[in-house]
């Protein structure tokens, strides 16, 4: 089994007490083990990186791109070894661990490009013979909390926007997938990372929570998680100045009208609903189809998702991995029985495979769900998890209002030929991110990405937008007359 250090003042360090890192297609062994800091060491990585900022802050922004591009090139260099590793804490299939790989680079490469870029804007002044302008200025030590599904995306989604604009940054990697968050640290240090700047928190939520939210040094929180978390953290933060950025839950739609080509609406949903076995905030969870083509599209969908292979991550075949861990497999069954209970019809799946090869693992089976109506748990709820439920409608105004029964608004699709249609379903469906004639999952890092409502705080992340969060702005007037 393998042992890590965290990344404290620039130094690779250990405690002596271990934190075990297990692999969810196989419970039974250990895959490596990291840290498990106390409320002491937490305190000194804060120490440090407020040393660091003033450092950083300072470093000419040409010398902080040519740290982001070294990283994403060492990311790049390491790719095969990374996957691997994402693979083995987080269950997903080798293909979707290299290609998040590539993707926390091209974040690095992208913020390394707007580091160098203009920082500020002249504006007119009113007076007579003066000149003034704003600019951005960093703002400090940032908490990033990140989550398990993506362990190495969304450490490279936050931290390459903080460190482009100048800020220090104190992750805190979730603590079933710390490997990943590990190795980014690992390419950051390795690519010149001035000691301090970024901070690695390893170890038990339970015994280090106080001493790692309630430092009065953190300027800002960006945080991505459940939503009893987020709103839990918004809440302890609101009477501090302290910024506060949520990416919280989704219970993302799909509309699938009757003019579509319902064979390429069928493969993107396999991608949008199960991929990532469903962990994802972007998944496609509800899918919304007129009433014509209800029962052909629905054929298509079970043939497809009957042919999906269920395995470890690390197998070439495998299609569907395991999810995160024991008791989020247990939630999700929990989540599919009550639907039942409340009326639902399993189409497909429903529990979990049979056979040794997934004994050990937190498999469960890609589920279809029908007859579930607009009051069920299973409507309203985020499952997180290979589970999506099917109901017919009648025309896009029906489809657009069950699009917006919901308390989040991260994502929305509509798949049709009808480009007036389309237009209408992007003014009109109440979420952050819309797609036409593709999936929900999937953003190119220079576009905005966030959600409306519960699905997250106003702050985007991702494009030029990101930046909004990670500065402050200053504005500076010279008078240079008599």
């Amino acid at each position: 089994m393998r042992s890590l250090e965290t990344l404290s003042g620039g130094q690779w360090v250990t405690t002596g007490e271990w934190l075990p890192v297990h692999d969810p297609a196989d419970l039974r062994t250990p895959v490596a083990q990291v840290p498990a800091l106390g409320a002491a060491d937490v305190t000194r990585i804060y120490d440090h990186a407020a040393a660091g900022f003033d450092v950083w802050r300072r470093t000419s922004p040409f010398d902080r791109a040519r740290v982001l591009f070294e990283t994403a090139r060492l990311l790049r260099e390491r790719a095969d070894g990374i996957a691997a590793d994402v693979v083995a804490e987080n269950g997903k299939t080798f293909k979707e661990a290299s290609g998040e790989v590539q993707k926390a680079a091209d974040f690095f490469e992208y913020y390394a490009g707007i580091a160098r870029d203009g920082y500020g804007t002249l504006v007119h002044d009113a007076r007579p013979d003066t000149r003034t302008s704003f600019h951005g200025e960093p703002i400090g030590v940032v908490l990033a909390i990140t989550p398990w599904n993506d362990p190495l995306l969304t450490p490279a989604r936050k931290l390459a926007p903080a460190l482009a604009a100048g800020n220090a940054v104190v992750l805190k990697p979730a603590s079933e997938t710390p490997l990943s968050g590990l190795l980014l640290a690992r390419a950051l240090h390795d690519a010149g990372l001035p000691a301090g700047v970024l901070g690695v928190v390893t170890g038990r939520v339970g015994r280090i929570s106080d001493a790692l939210t309630g430092d009065p040094r953190i300027a800002a929180v960006t945080f991505t998680g459940s939503n009893a978390v987020g709103e839990g953290l918004r809440r302890s933060l609101a009477d501090r100045n302290v910024r506060f950025q949520g990416e919280l839950g989704g219970k993302n739609a799909t509309v699938v009208l009757a003019d579509a080509d319902l064979g390429k609406a069928v493969g993107a949903l396999l991608v949008a609903s199960f991929g990532q076995t469903g962990q994802r905030c972007t998944a496609t969870s509800r899918v919304l189809v007129e009433r014509s083509v209800y029962r052909e599209f629905t054929d298509l969908l079970l043939a497809a998702v009957a042919a999906l292979r269920i395995g470890p991550g690390g197998e070439d075949t495998t299609a569907v991995g395991p999810l995160s861990s024991s008791g989020h497999r247990d939630g999700v069954l929990a989540d599919i029985a009550r639907a039942v209970k409340e009326g639902a019809t399993v189409l497909a799946g429903g529990g979990v495979p049979e056979g040794e090869a997934h004994a050990h693992g937190c498999y469960v089976v890609p589920t279809v769900l029908g007859d579930v109506t607009r009051e069920m748990a299973i409507w309203r709820e985020e499952v997180f998890g290979p589970v999506v439920v099917v109901r017919p409608v009648d025309g896009l105004d029906e489809a657009v209002e069950e699009v917006n029964d919901s308390d989040y608004g991260l994502a929305a699709a509509l798949f049709t030929r009808d480009l007036a249609a389309a237009h209408r379903f992007a003014e009109a469906a109440d979420c952050g991110q819309i797609a036409v004639n593709t999936t929900t999952s999937g953003w190119d890092v220079h576009h905005p990405f966030g959600g409306f409502r519960d699905s997250g705080s106003a702050f985007k992340e991702q494009g030029g937008e990101a930046l909004r969060f990670y500065t402050r702005v200053k504005t500076v007037a010279f008078h240079f007359g008599p």
